[in-house]
């Protein structure tokens, strides 16, 4: 298996800091808006952005949750295994909020589709948000776009996208696989 790196650590720092910037823009101190880190690895993702938005732009108070998508999915019966569920964390009501949904790797759309649908269970918000820290733009089956994204890459179909965090690999680092 072959790979190229696509973000060092310190690239991908840079883009956590951008996209911290850009949410501040749009949602100012937050108080209406809720960040929503999609399970399992969008949850990285989004404790680091909130843990930017607090330590370095004094941002209080921020609304983070953690969605679990996986029986919402329209393939979670078609695989050979059974699938995990991870935990849903949302202690906080969404009604009339601003959702921003944060993921690691926007990729055919079905994981956003999903999240759509599971966030209903908890209200319906205002307006609904997608940032992602990479966009595959060419691998859409579902018209879905990032209202914010850290790097698109154009990767084709037997190459993956694989981030690694700090928290869960010991770096972070954003590969290109070629699966053979």
């Amino acid at each position: 298996m072959s790979q190229k790196i696509l973000l060092s650590a310190k690239e991908v720092n840079i883009i956590l800091h951008r996209l911290a910037c850009q949410l501040i823009e749009n949602h100012n101190d937050f108080s209406d808006t809720i960040l929503i880190g999609i399970q399992p690895r969008g949850s990285y993702l989004a404790k680091r952005l909130a843990e930017i938005l607090e330590s370095d732009y004094n941002i209080s108070k921020i609304k983070l949750g953690f969605l679990d998508i996986t029986f919402y999915r329209d393939d979670f019966r078609r695989g050979e295994k059974p699938l995990e569920a991870n935990k849903t964390e949302i202690d906080f009501i969404v009604e009339d909020k601003k959702v921003v949904f944060i993921d690691d790797v926007l990729y055919t759309g079905r994981s956003i589709r999903s999240a759509l649908t599971a966030i209903q269970s908890f209200g319906r918000p205002a307006e609904i948000e997608l940032l992602t820290l990479i966009d595959r733009r060419f691998s859409r089956h579902l018209p879905i776009q990032p209202d914010y994204r850290g790097r698109q890459v154009d990767a084709i179909n037997n190459e993956k996208v694989v981030v690694k965090w700090q928290e869960n690999s010991g770096e972070d680092l954003v590969l290109l696989e070629e699966k053979k």
